[in-house]
């Protein structure tokens, strides 16, 4: 990495924040149009989201300064929006909560932010809303300390636009995690082109994950004769990997297969493939055939599986 490509990254997230700030309104005296700054309402509405709570555990929640957190209390107590008592258990601690005042102090605030972001939104199509959520989640997911919390996913069957994404994600990902060159790339377009135009849902299915739609994985099962199918282009994007999505993506396939009366299902992989192997072999796949070949710019091993139905 140099350090001028550093220093580009670097200036981007000065400028995204830059901008961020601006579309916000907190560069605004007032946020919200309110007395409060923008720390102050912060504190304000972790007050009016727990019972109670101590100044150490707000200042730890916020990353505040002890002493910047304890002005901002000060002022909270002398406009009577908060109430102090001692702790049950340990007399030393002080426990904080909102008045009635410091929640009608608040609740306009709440409004009035609810309303600013619903305005924002309102002005972009669902698809662009989507996008704007996952690319916050992906922002909050790298920059956070602490783990991601679980959403769950959803399987659904193809649509317009999907096999886009799948013929971009393959070449993208398997460049950057293998190495592997464009013409996996031009396979790929040519397995989901071949199924677009032959396509028979009776006896054919491809699954996309989606996860707070966002598309996070895909799989296809084809017909391959009257009585085999075959398993195709199983892929999970790195963020989603770990949440069982591969797994489930294989178990559609075996499912599906029994009901349409297939009696085996065969695939093709690549020994370096490590995860998408121990997938076939936890659902009950087994290695039939390993033959090495040149393919994608490497030397590499195919295998092929199988699974009696």
């Amino acid at each position: 990495m140099s350090d001028n490509d550093f220093e580009r990254r670097v200036g981007f997230v000065r400028r995204f924040n830059r901008f961020w700030t601006r579309q916000i309104g907190v560069l605004r005296e007032g946020y919200l149009e309110s007395p409060f700054s923008l720390t102050e309402v912060r504190v304000l509405y972790e007050l009016a989201h727990c019972d109670e709570t101590t100044a150490s555990e707000l200042g730890e929640e916020l990353g505040l300064d002890a002493g910047y957190l304890s002005r901002i209390l000060r002022g909270f107590e002398k406009q009577g929006l908060i109430h102090k008592r001692p702790s049950e258990a340990d007399g030393r601690r002080r426990l904080l909560r909102l008045t009635e005042r410091g929640q009608e102090a608040f609740a306009p605030l709440d409004a009035r932010s609810r309303d600013d972001v619903g305005a924002m939104l309102g002005g972009m199509s669902i698809e662009r809303q989507e996008h704007l959520v996952g690319a916050m989640r992906t922002i909050e997911g790298l920059l956070s300390a602490r783990p991601e919390p679980e959403v769950p996913y959803i399987l659904r069957l193809h649509r317009p636009g999907d096999m886009g994404w799948v013929v971009h994600r393959h070449g993208v990902l398997y460049a950057r995690e293998y190495g592997w060159d464009e013409r996996f790339e031009a396979l790929v377009a040519e397995i989901v082109a071949q199924f677009i135009q032959q396509y028979d849902p009776k006896l054919e299915r491809c699954w996309i994950a989606e996860r707070e739609g966002e598309i996070v994985g895909c799989v296809f099962l084809v017909r391959e004769s009257e009585e085999i199918a075959k398993l195709r282009l199983l892929l999970v994007e790195p963020k989603a990997r770990g949440l069982g999505i591969g797994s489930r993506l294989v178990e559609e396939c075996v499912r599906f297969a029994r009901q349409a009366g297939y009696r085996k299902i065969t695939l093709w992989t690549n020994d370096v493939l490590d995860a998408a192997r121990g997938i076939y072999e936890r659902v009950g796949f087994r290695l039939v055939h390993g033959e090495p070949h040149h393919s994608f710019g490497h030397d590499l091993v195919g295998q092929t599986w199988e699974l009696m139905l």
